[in-house]
């Protein structure tokens, strides 16, 4: 098919479904297995462009439905888009905002043509079609624009999970229909709940539509983690393996390197972010709490061998002192130090199933604390 963002597979790994990859787009090409940092109102929290290069980042995710209600795509679009908006200029993706509307259980209501609920910011009555989502997601610009999709709980029952399902492929068909732009991709987003006969029903159905990606949605909202790889087991062999697959709104490091066992390409997650603002540092050996007492008089970096700027200047007893402090620059600089982590981590991922070793990466990690 003629898509400005494509897949190109370079190898996998011989004792997995694990894939190395690059992922090209308007705006750069991308390695992957690849982490997308969550930047979900045009920007990363605590982190500027330069900072997110320096770590780096190659692919930036924005919510479609924070931007709509603030600043409002129009005003992005007249801005020149999310790229020149931001200033961030590698290669972005724009989520479909379905996930925030259906999480918003008691203020919305679905119907067949769409969704109609309220704002969380002001309680204002806003309805969002696909088409009108389709709109949104141009405007904004982005390299990749995610269909808008039903996103069913994890407790719900079949019935309820297969009224989702379907709802999603009848939306992913008018998506489809109207995605225009031509610089941008539209991808599809497999459902089905925590049913497999499901979730392969939802691949083969979307694969049937000939998308240039395909999100995995409505996994890491509650189930069990064994759920979540045996909902990826189920339905990976049903997806084309000449586009990417993302698995949407996952990124503990956990499940990067199980995911990535599974065939995934793409990850996502606010988890990198929001554990810093809370003192929270990833480490190849586990969590760090930085505002505990124990790092009072640690002069230590965060991580002994990490090459980020925190690591490279700064200590945890000082990062501790600005917790405490309640200063900025501790979520700054943990924050640079959280993306780095993820980043190396990926780098490992890529290069141990460039050498045929992803098991083993598994297993040494797991030894090490690092999923701790």
């Amino acid at each position: 098919m003629n898509s400005p963002v494509y897949y190109e597979l370079i190898k996998m790994d011989k004792h997995t479904g694990a894939r190395l990859g690059k992922l090209h787009t308007p705006h750069g090409v991308i390695d992957t297995p690849c982490f997308m940092a969550v930047g979900t109102q045009a920007t990363v929290k605590a982190m500027t462009p330069r900072d997110l290069s320096e770590v780096g980042a190659g692919i930036v995710l924005a919510n479609t439905y924070h931007l709509f209600l603030r600043p409002g795509h129009e005003l992005v679009r007249e801005a020149g888009g999310l790229h020149e908006f931001s200033q961030w200029h590698g290669p972005m993706l724009t989520d479909s905002g379905g996930f925030q509307v259906f999480s918003l259980a008691a203020m919305n209501k679905i119907r067949e043509d769409g969704v109609e609920f309220n704002s969380h910011i002001d309680g204002r009555k806003l309805f969002f079609t696909p088409e009108y989502v389709m709109e949104i997601e141009q405007a904004l610009g982005a390299d990749i624009a995610m269909a808008f999709d039903e996103c069913a709980p994890a407790d719900c029952d079949k019935n309820y999970a297969v009224a989702a399902m379907n709802r999603t492929h009848r939306w992913a068909e008018r998506c489809k229909n109207s995605h225009t732009r031509p610089d941008q991709a539209l991808f599809g987003i497999v459902q089905g709940g925590m049913f497999g006969d499901l979730r392969i029903e939802s691949a083969k159905t979307l694969a049937a539509m000939d998308f240039p990606g395909y999100g995995i949605g409505g996994l890491s909202v509650g189930e069990p983690k064994p759920v979540m790889y045996e909902m990826l087991e189920a339905l990976m062999p049903y997806l084309p393996t000449d586009r990417p697959h993302y698995l949407m709104g996952v990124g503990s490091p956990d499940c990067l390197v199980e995911g990535a066992i599974r065939g995934i390409d793409m990850f996502d997650c606010v988890l990198q972010t929001r554990s810093a603002r809370n003192g929270l540092a990833l480490t190849f050996d586990g969590k760090r709490m930085l505002r505990n007492a124990e790092f009072a008089h640690d002069f230590s970096p965060i991580e002994e061998d990490c090459d980020c700027y925190a690591c490279r200047n700064f200590t945890r007893a000082y990062i501790r002192h600005l917790i405490k402090a309640g200063e900025i620059l501790a979520a700054e600089l943990i924050t640079m130090h959280n993306l780095r982590f993820t980043y190396r981590l990926m780098e490992k991922i890529r290069e141990a199933i460039r050498e045929d070793r992803l098991m083993n990466l598994r297993n040494e990690l797991m030894l090490r604390g690092t999923f701790n």
